[in-house]
């Protein structure tokens, strides 16, 4: 078994856990309780109950540690590389997943994921490979802004950018040369756009933080879940996002 790097993970997974939320989803849906400690993050299933080992960006590797995983789960864009050497160190095997540019990588990577958790495909991630398969023809235009403080929004090579291709809304900024661009707020409201999604994380854009800075411009609140994260919650967000994206 090898993970989305190539790095070989070998023996048996009775206890795992996840340093990315999406996955904490993915994996606790397809193999119930499998799953030993999770993120302050990871949100869902809103009813996961196990030990919470911090953030993403800074969790308690000591904690990780304490819970006698036989396999932790890590993103590249998600975790730091320090703490994946920590572990490794310390005799743990962790499977790192790469920040997927499209929909379909980010399917792949999970298929990949339960594959090595000895989990054949579950119905989930079929009805969603399924759901995402076409992309329409462009109907619209959108900025997307992520965070606020400075202004980031998403740029190039991005699952969300991905997402709303697939929704047939093309994001003005995935020719930008960085992923995630830093344009000041008078830039954006210059660019020619017939949306600014507005999701609610990683920054919690609201009704009353958002729309107002874009005076002119049609501002859709979505749920950021549906935007950004590759697990069950795709099949959901489907449906979800044609409808506010209207």
């Amino acid at each position: 078994m090898v993970d989305d790097q190539g790095t070989p993970v070998t023996g048996a997974v009775r206890r795992v856990v996840s340093l990315v939320p999406s996955l904490t989803e993915a994996i606790e849906v397809s193999v119930p309780g499998l799953l030993v400690g999770a993120t302050d993050y990871c949100t869902h299933p809103i009813d996961l109950d196990v030990p919470r080992v911090g953030g993403s960006k800074y969790p308690s590797v000591d904690a990780v540690l304490d819970l006698r995983p036989d396999l932790v789960v890590a993103n590249t864009e998600e975790n730091r590389r320090e703490d994946v050497d920590a572990l490794r160190a310390a005799g743990v095997g962790v499977w790192v997943t790469e920040a997927p540019a499209t929909v379909p990588a980010g399917l792949g990577s999970i298929r990949r994921l339960l594959g090595a958790l000895g989990q054949s495909e579950p119905e989930w991630l079929a009805t969603a490979t399924e759901l995402w398969t076409e992309t329409p023809a462009p109907r619209a235009t959108a900025i997307v802004p992520v965070w606020r403080k400075p202004w980031v929004v998403v740029g190039r090579d991005t699952f969300a950018g991905d997402v709303l291709r697939r929704l047939g809304i093309v994001n003005v900024y995935a020719d930008h040369a960085d992923r995630y661009p830093r344009p000041s707020i008078d830039e954006l409201n210059a660019m020619s756009a017939d949306l600014v999604v507005l999701p609610d994380e990683p920054y919690e854009f609201t009704e009353t933080d958002g729309p107002q800075w874009f005076p002119g411009k049609r501002a859709v609140l979505v749920v950021g879940r549906y935007l950004t994260w590759y697990g069950p919650s795709l099949v959901e967000a489907k449906a979800a996002l044609e409808s506010a994206l209207a």
